[in-house]
């Protein structure tokens, strides 16, 4: 791995046999931002203006509306997401949270202390 590396990146695992693995902040995020956007009434992740100028030029932002704070062996994440119209907020929220610290659990060895949702819209368009 290069030093001069300028993402934020943690130790999740170190033998001195084999080497060790390191997760970059940005790939939390992005765990987080697919695992919520799986959830039933979940229409996409919210993001900033400059979020969107990145999605119209045909990048792809995978950690778009994510915000995620690691410290050690502990994670923070902050989602803003637009839901799908005619879902309880409140359960859809419930599960997001469930979802996502499952999966950042599941794939890094990291413990999520806590999952913050802001709903930042409701799309109303039919799908049909």
């Amino acid at each position: 791995m290069a030093e001069n590396e300028s993402r934020n990146t943690h130790k999740v695992y170190e033998k001195d046999t084999i080497g060790e693995v390191q997760i970059a902040d940005e790939v939390v995020a992005i765990i987080a931002g697919l695992a919520a956007t799986e959830v039933e009434g979940v229409d996409s992740m919210a993001g900033n203006i400059t979020n969107e100028w990145v999605s119209r030029l045909g990048m792809k932002n995978l950690s778009k509306g994510v915000k995620v704070d690691v410290t050690e062996e502990h994670v923070s994440v902050d989602l803003s997401l637009i839901m799908k119209y005619g879902y309880s907020i409140p359960e859809v929220s419930e599960k997001v949270q469930e979802k996502v610290k499952t999966a950042i659990e599941n794939m890094t060895g990291l413990s999520v202390l806590d999952v913050n949702i802001r709903i930042a819209g409701v799309n109303m368009e039919d799908e049909h």
